[in-house]
Parts: structure tokens; C-alpha cells; sequence
């Protein structure tokens, strides 16, 4: 039987992260993983939703603000095929390099499916493996549809492995995902609905975010439809026909679901440890990411803290700095997580939300700072794209405490801001930075 100072189940960013970690401090490392290394980030998330948005901030610069700059594009067409070659051959250099970074710090790759026997050993084709540690971080799949008809519907995972665009599609849900699987679809040409049952996209976002994603969709697309909640899809010939109470509401030739996302936990043997789990089979673990089995721990996707690539990798870096680095601890620290949504504008956020700043500390202890501005890229074309920024601040002192912005550019602004937010830097120190101008940056410096 092999023996491994650190067995790691699920090769996806969590668990790659904290294998490497592991294995540069000296540990022996294994990583057991059925399917593509990277995981869904890599694979079939935001790597490849990344690529695919530049092709639609692409086709957003030609057709909408190409002429204003007086480029004349003649004949314009988008090859998905070639689009694909890029996008793929992207994802599939970035697996190799996984690969070539097992070699070199020594992670045993065991490709299979892995599944615990009891708390110190896990079972992958035919074979045990001992572990000292183990360390879970075996992330999440889309949430399915249990409607009738649902069958005929495709998750963000099926999108990944489209070969053409369809003319067009209906993406259900509300969240990050749905909304940027729907503004990519729009802008490649898809005549695409983005479908939420409640009256707009990302509910849990600070309302100023919602309020301008709302506008610009109205304004540029795609359609959106609140306060539907489709219970049946049928057939039609090629398309599909989405119906609410009976009713035909909406026919396209594909729908997306993109409405949450489960756990990858039920399949891999916690029945036969002490690991406990909720309900729902999120993996219940400790501040230090340790479960119920003190040296069994767990990152990502599978413990339901923050559902976020950067947060599982610098979890399970931090474990391993712990466990083999004799770091004090393995937790980490959950707030002020700066957050990017690749809509059309791009939303970035960083800590609480005006609504939430109010629940928490009382409105008298809050003090909100807007900003609205137009983007100078787009107005210079002719193409008025309204900004819209704001700082949530606590106290006399003005920490702040929010930070929130859509418009041109923020996906790239906001990463420094994080840093200042998590050092508690005040709206004083804020104002104490000079801008660089003219950027949309420098609203965060200059608010009044």
C-alpha cells in the first residue's frame, strides 16, 4: 500500500494549489483526479468564459465604437470554429502546464476516482492509498433542472462544449454566471434572453450595481425577462418551447441553465469516515478548514463558504503552510474578498454592500459616497455608457468598508483597492492618493 504524507481528492485550482504547496515544503504528495486537471475554473469556468468575453469586448469594439473612431470594418463576420482553436488551445496549454508542475515538485498524479474506505485511506481503481493528511477539494458541477421537460435544457458546462452558435437561446438564472453566459451570447450575435424569476439579476449585489446592470441591458440587450419562472419545456421541431402555468412564453433553440451550483461530494465516500456534511452535502469544517476528522480538510466549493477560484487556492495554500510549513494556522480570512463580474459593463466589488453596511452597523454609523461619470472609451465614440462607483464608509473615522463599480475597465481597478480595504485604509487616505487621470480609477480617489 502507498503512504503519502498529503492525499489530495479533486484536481481542480484548490486542490492543485495546495498539492504543489505541500510538496514544495518537502511532503509527499498525491493528487487523485477522474477528469480533465484545473478542474471547472480551467476546464469549463472562468478561464474559458474569460476568452470568450474578450471575443465579445471585440466584437463590442468594432460594432459599437469601431466607426465612432473612424475605423470602417467591411463584411464583418465571426468564425466560432477559429474562436474555438484559440479559446481551447488556451485551456489545454494551461492543463499541460499542471502537468509539467506536478513533475517538478514531485505530486504523484493518479488519475481515477477516489474514494474514502475509512479516515485514513481512500481507494482509487482497484487500489489503496494511506494518507497522514487528506485533504478534500473536490468542487461543484451546475444545478439541474427538476421540472418536466427539464431534460432538454443544457448547464454552463454543455455551453463550454458547444462546436457552433445556436441563432438563439434563453439562459435561466440570476446570478454571475447566467448574466455573463447571456452578455457573451448577445454580443457574438445570438439573440439571447436572459430569464430571472425575481425582478432583476444578481439580487444579493449592492442595489447601485443592479440598478446600472439593469440600465445597460435595457439600453444594449440582451432581453431580459423578470418575474418568470419557466415549469415546462417541450420540443418543437429544432427549437425549444418554454412555458410558465400552462402558457408558451418564450421559443429558442437552446436554454441554459445556469441556477446555482451542487456539491461534488456524495460519491466520493464520506459514509465510511467521521467527515460530517449538511443537508445539502456542503463538507462541514472548522475556521482551520479541518472537518469533523481533525486531519481531513476541505477547501473550494465543497465547504459552501465563498465559491470562488482565488479563495480555494489561497485556502489550501494555507493549509499546506500549516501542515508542512508550521504556519500558526490554516484558516484564512473571508472578508473583503474582492469579486468581478464579466458583464457588459464589467462589475467589480469589494466588502459589504450599502444594504448590508445598514443591516450591521445601523444607518446613523454609515456614510455613502457616489460617483457617475461617462465612460471617456465610449463617449468618445458617440456611445454614451453611464459609471457608476461608490464607497461605504463606517463611522467618524470613514473606513471603508464598501467598495462597488460598474463601468468600463473595473474588472482590471479594483485588485489594488482590495488591498487597501484589508489594510482598513479611510476614505481620508483615499483622498490622500493623487489620480491618475484621466482614468475611471481616479473616481475612487476624488468622491465628494
Amino acid at each position: 500500500m502507498k503512504e503519502f504524507d498529503l492525499v489530495v481528492l479533486g484536481g481542480g485550482s484548490g486542490g492543485i494549489a495546495t498539492a504543489n504547496r505541500a510538496a514544495m515544503h518537502g511532503a509527499k504528495v498525491a493528487v487523485i483526479e477522474a477528469n480533465h486537471l484545473g478542474g471547472t475554473c480551467v476546464n469549463v469556468g472562468c478561464v474559458p468564459k474569460k476568452i470568450t468575453w474578450y471575443a465579445a469586448r471585440i466584437s463590442e469594439a468594432i460594432q459599437h465604437y469601431g466607426k465612432g473612431y473612424g475605423f470602417t470594418v467591411e463584411g464583418l463576420n465571426f468564425d466560432y470554429e477559429t474562436f474555438l482553436k484559440a479559446r481551447d488551445g488556451y485551456v489545454e496549454r494551461s492543463r499541460s502546464s499542471y502537468t509539467n508542475t506536478f513533475a517538478n515538485n514531485g505530486v504523484e498524479y493518479i488519475q481515477g476516482y477516489g474514494k474514502f474506505v475509512n479516515n485514513h485511506e481512500v481507494e482509487v481503481n482497484g487500489e489503496r492509498i494511506r494518507g497522514k493528511y487528506f485533504l478534500i477539494a473536490t468542487g461543484g458541477k451546475p444545478s439541474r433542472l427538476h421540472v418536466k421537460g427539464g431534460e432538454l435544457t443544457e448547464t454552463s458546462d454543455d455551453f463550454f462544449a458547444w462546436k457552433e452558435l445556436p441563432e438563439s437561446v434563453a439562459v435561466i438564472g440570476a446570478g454571475y454566471i447566467a448574466v455573463e453566459l447571456a452578455g457573451v451570447l448577445h454580443a457574438l450575435g445570438v439573440q439571447t434572453h436572459l430569464v430571472v424569476r425575481g425582478d432583476r439579476p444578481l439580487r444579493k449585489f449592492d442595489t447601485m450595481l443592479t440598478d446600472g446592470l439593469v440600465e445597460a441591458i435595457t439600453k444594449n440587450g440582451p432581453i431580459l425577462h423578470t418575474h418568470t419562472n419557466f415549469d415546462e419545456y417541450r420540443h418543437n421541431g429544432k427549437q425549444i418551447e418554454c412555458y410558465q402555468n400552462g402558457e408558451l412564453k418564450l421559443a429558442v433553440d437552446k436554454v441554459i441553465v445556469a441556477i446555482g451550483r451542487d456539491v461534488n461530494s456524495d460519491n466520493i465516500g464520506l459514509t465510511h469516515t467521521g467527515v460530517t456534511t449538511t443537508e445539502h452535502g456542503i463538507i462541514e469544517v472548522n475556521e482551520a478548514h479541518q472537518t469533523a476528522v481533525p486531519h481531513i480538510y476541505a477547501v473550494g466549493d465543497v465547504i459552501g463558504k465563498v465559491d470562488l477560484t482565488p479563495v480555494a487556492i489561497k485556502a489550501g495554500r494555507q493549509v499546506a503552510e500549516h501542515l508542512f510549513n508550521n504556519a500558526s494556522t490554516s484558516a484564512i480570512d473571508y472578508s473583503m474578498i474582492p469579486t468581478v463580474v464579466f458583464s457588459h459593463p464589467a462589475i467589480g466589488t469589494i466588502g459589504l454592500t450599502e444594504q448590508e453596511a445598514i443591516a450591521q452597523y445601523g444607518e446613523e454609523r454609515i456614510k455613502v459616497y457616489r460617483s457617475k461619470f461617462f465612460s471617456m472609451y465610449a463617449s468618445a465614440a458617440w456611445h454614451r455608457e453611464p459609471c457608476y462607483f461608490k464607497l461605504v464608509c463606517l463611522d467618524e473615522e470613514e473606513r471603508v468598508i464598501g467598495l462597488h463599480g460598474i463601468g468600463e475597465g473595473v474588472d482590471e481597478m479594483i485588485q489594488g483597492f482590495g488591498v487597501a480595504m484589508k489594510m482598513g485604509a479611510t476614505k481620508a487616505q483615499f483622498d490622500a492618493v493623487v489620480a491618475i487621470h484621466p482614468t475611471g480609477s481616479e473616481e475612487f480617489v476624488t468622491m465628494r
